[in-house]
């Protein structure tokens, strides 16, 4: 019988592939979408140029594009860093999969879970071309996300949403041009509505420095010594989550401030004195290290959390995947990302830890200089030490990294290849703990954090990566 029905339904695949051939017009529409998925068949990127419904089928080149536009304006886009970038990457890749997951047929939305979000899947037109869709998408949600940009870098949007669409849309119908660009604005809007629900992440992006916070006091303490240097984003901890909140995470306390010599903690900071100079003195490979991950200089590279998406961009290909799987996979990062901002920056505030350079100046050599000064002004980045935000991204991304392609790997990140001003040459790692591990505590030997900042920024950052490698995003395991 089991085989009687397969037989059957070969036939009436076979059938509607020669009615296809015959006839292609709107009234076959239905049995294309059906046929077509269940075949595999097309033409650019893998689909039918007059039926892109079927996201499994189409290649990431969208997404890549879109993506490598962020990293480039990442690196202009003041005051964000590294929170509001953080979170502008969970919005733009929630919009991004959201506006695919009709064509990704084993997905369910987000919309399901997260309150607040609105999506009307009946405004989604009968036919649809996904990248079309998707590069409206992107432009809308980068220009509303992407902060305090100057104007030439952020004509770059526009003009990277007319150069794809020109490409996307010849040979289509103009009612499929539009029908497409429309639902992908429909989904941004949807999204940026839901954004701006979240009313203490919207007010703290205007002001990431308030005049209105002033640190508590007391010995160890983390403060600042000008304006420049005053807190960012002390408040981020009741910023929105997507999966993991911080009431949901563990914390480790820190090491006890103490001025003892013999003391672990006046030991940390030895180690950053020593390593932070035998670096700058012999230009040896962990100023390189140092450099390499450092990604805090406005102006200069895309921020911590781009970084991982620089990343991404560069598995993506080796890895080979197909954009419902980037979409997938980026909707994760993000998410990752996004909580790991928002437990660290609660756990910062909380302990209040001081960096390593004001310690060092008051007990061991009043003349030290942090390896990040001589790529940014301010030697310290305005928030306190523990646990370190560089570390938590890291291994936020690393969970996720390893969870899509196992922790083995062959990987070279190019991410700063042929830059002059610091040290980017590529880096391989073996495996994807080593790459986060490396991240983590290469802001020892910059001069910026201890040990113990490290640890438990890295620790932090995969448990909230086993939070989000548990949410499930298909609708069967596989």
């Amino acid at each position: 019988m089991r085989r009687n029905k397969l037989e059957m339904l070969l036939i009436l695949l076979m059938i509607g592939f020669i009615f296809q051939s015959c006839s292609k017009d709107d009234s076959t529409e239905s049995e294309d979408f059906a046929i077509g998925t269940a075949l595999g068949q097309g033409g650019k990127n893998g689909n039918d140029n007059n039926n892109n419904e079927n996201v499994a089928f189409i290649d990431n080149d969208i997404v890549e594009d879109w993506t490598e536009l962020f990293l480039e304006l990442d690196r202009y886009a003041t005051g964000m860093r590294p929170n509001a970038t953080a979170r502008a990457l969970a919005y733009i890749y929630l919009a991004s999969y959201e506006t695919a997951l009709p064509g990704m047929r084993d997905y369910v939305s987000q919309a399901e879970r997260l309150n607040g979000l609105k999506i009307d899947r009946s405004k989604k037109p009968r036919r649809l071309d996904f990248e079309l869709a998707l590069n409206a998408c992107f432009a809308r949600v980068m220009d509303h996300f992407i902060l305090h940009l100057p104007t030439e870098q952020r004509n770059k949007i526009e003009v990277l949403r007319l150069q794809n669409e020109g490409v996307l849309s010849n040979d289509l119908r103009p009612d499929l041009v539009q029908d497409s660009k429309e639902w992908g604005e429909y989904v941004a809007r949807q999204i940026i509505k839901y954004s701006e629900t979240d009313v203490e992440a919207e007010s703290q992006i205007l002001e990431p420095q308030p005049l209105s916070y002033e640190p508590p006091t007391g010995d160890g303490y983390w403060t600042y010594s000008a304006d420049p240097e005053r807190a960012l984003f002390p408040y981020w901890e009741s910023a929105r989550t997507f999966v993991v909140s911080p009431d949901q995470t563990t914390t480790v306390p820190p090491t006890s401030y103490n001025e003892d010599p013999n003391s672990d903690y006046f030991q940390q900071m030895m180690e950053v004195y020593t390593v932070n100079n035998t670096a700058m003195a012999d230009d040896n490979e962990d100023l390189w290290i140092a450099e390499f991950w450092s990604d805090d200089a406005e102006g200069v590279v895309f921020s911590p959390p781009a970084r991982q998406f620089s990343i991404g961009n560069q598995l993506i290909d080796q890895y080979e995947m197909n954009l419902e799987r980037t979409l997938g996979f980026y909707l994760k990062l993000g998410f990752a990302l996004n909580d790991a901002a928002v437990s660290t920056w609660k756990y910062k505030y909380e302990y209040m830890v001081m960096r390593p350079s004001v310690f060092i100046h008051e007990f061991i050599d009043p003349d030290f200089q942090t390896n990040l000064y001589r790529i940014l002004y301010w030697p310290n980045p305005g928030f306190p030490g523990y646990p370190s935000g560089h570390s938590a991204f890291a291994s936020a991304a690393g969970g996720i990294f390893i969870d899509y392609f196992g922790d083995q790997t062959n990987f070279t990140d190019i991410s700063h290849e042929g830059r002059t001003e610091f040290r980017g040459a590529p880096r391989t790692f073996d495996t994807f703990s080593e790459m986060a591990r490396e991240n983590a505590f290469s802001r020892i030997p910059l001069g910026v954090h201890i040990e113990m900042d490290c640890t438990e920024g890295l620790r932090l950052g995969y448990e909230i990566s086993d939070g989000l490698n548990d949410l499930k995003i298909k609708r069967f395991p596989g």
